[in-house]
């Protein structure tokens, strides 16, 4: 039996279901995609024309390319930092010894992440309509609040969005940060505490050395996740209002669904948002790195 495993023959028919289904679902669309990025294509009646790099030109020169680029960016800049230190804040809070309620509260923290986006999204809706409980909220304690509600004006649109984003995604980074931390060392705390070091020395001298290379690992999935940002903005805003919301994949989907013969910019557009994340990982895993990445 042991020298069956070893056969060639025996390992890739054991390997095929995998390897088949990466060819068909993923190495057969990325290459079609790459074909159609370089071509127009209509999808009502199968139309196909090479046009070389005018996609990808089009994309360059496009404005709402550059206003969903921009809009991307903020709703990255403003989300990652936010739910990485929450995130944080609370794995150390939760791996104190002695914790009460401890692992009542991390299945609590961790359920908005794995609840459907969907319904998520809907009772956001609902939470920041005009007469929403949000709003009710602010009038009875005289925060300023937009009548409208706050996913109907363009100065708030997007920052309720990045709120709801940092609260649902907390609790999945969370767990991430408490598996790094179950992984360090306990005689390192023990030592630190006899030498008379403090909880906050701890964690600076101790706790995030240790963590760095999860940190990278959070931030650089964080960054990923947040530029693809589509379920909320599709559920909440339709990319509205006056594209305060709108973001790069729901760009990528208007384009291909919304406008039938636009499917080979809308793949050229997907390539372009390829290459920034690729460059965007680049940079925070040489800025982040670590010994042992």
């Amino acid at each position: 039996m042991h020298k069956r495993f070893k056969d060639p023959a025996m390992t890739l028919a054991l390997l095929s279901p995998w390897i088949i289904t990466l060819c068909v679902f993923w190495i057969y669309p990325l290459i079609y995609a790459l074909v159609l990025s370089f071509s127009q294509y209509s999808t009502l009646n199968n139309t196909f024309t090479f046009i070389g790099a005018e996609n990808y030109s089009a994309v360059l020169q496009s404005g709402s390319f550059w206003q969903a680029l921009k809009n991307t960016l903020v709703f990255t800049a403003g989300t990652v930092p936010l739910t990485t230190c929450f995130a944080l804040a609370l794995a150390v809070a939760l791996q104190r010894r002695g914790a009460r309620f401890s692992s009542v509260l991390r299945a609590s923290y961790f359920m908005p992440s794995v609840t459907s986006l969907v319904v998520i999204a809907l009772i956001f809706y609902v939470l920041y309509a005009r007469d929403g409980y949000v709003n009710a909220l602010a009038s009875l304690t005289g925060i300023p609040y937009p009548e409208r509600g706050w996913l109907q004006e363009p100065s708030t649109a997007l920052a309720s969005i990045m709120a709801m984003d940092v609260w649902i995604s907390t609790g999945y980074y969370m767990v991430l940060f408490l598996a790094g931390m179950e992984a360090i060392p306990k005689d390192l705390y023990e030592s630190a505490e006899l030498n008379g070091a403090t909880r906050w020395q701890q964690f600076c001298r101790i706790t995030l050395p240790m963590l760095r290379s999860t940190l990278l690992f959070v931030i650089v999935i964080n960054t990923i996740k947040s530029f693809q940002i589509f379920v909320e903005v599709y559920v909440m805003t339709k990319g509205g209002p006056v594209g305060s919301t709108m973001t790069l994949v729901y760009d990528v989907y208007i384009h291909a669904f919304d406008r039938f013969d636009a499917m080979g910019y809308a793949c050229a557009l997907a390539y372009v948002i390829f290459v920034i994340l690729l460059l965007l990982s680049f940079v925070q895993m040489r800025v982040l790195r670590t010994r042992d990445v």
